[in-house]
């Protein structure tokens, strides 16, 4: 399987996606290191739009410099400066309209 990873940069907020509208334009992972990185698992997510929303919610977690989806296969990989709480990324997925399924590799 291939990994196709789509960083998304938006101020979209909002519920879940419809599925088929395809939005958000994909950019290169940032080069700069970062002190802490994070996968999870969400679910729910199946386009763009997708992809948009729970970047945006994840970059408004505190020290949050990074957020990468792989669509494909649900997970989310983010880097901050300090390590996050489970709790604030779970609550910045719901905000999004999708689950947090886990922490991948805790």
């Amino acid at each position: 399987m291939s990994e196709t990873t789509v960083t998304v940069e938006s101020s979209s907020t909002g519920g879940s996606c419809c599925g088929s509208c395809g939005t958000g334009a994909g950019k290169a992972p940032a080069t700069a290191a970062a002190a802490e990185r994070a996968v999870f698992q969400v679910k729910g997510m199946t386009c763009g739009h997708c992809v948009s929303s729970v970047t945006a919610e994840l970059e408004k977690v505190a020290g949050v410099t990074e957020v990468a989806v792989d669509l494909a296969t649900g997970q989310v990989t983010v880097d901050s400066t300090a390590p996050l709480a489970d709790t604030d990324v779970a609550a910045a997925i719901d905000e999004a309209g999708y689950a947090l399924i886990g922490r991948i590799g805790a």
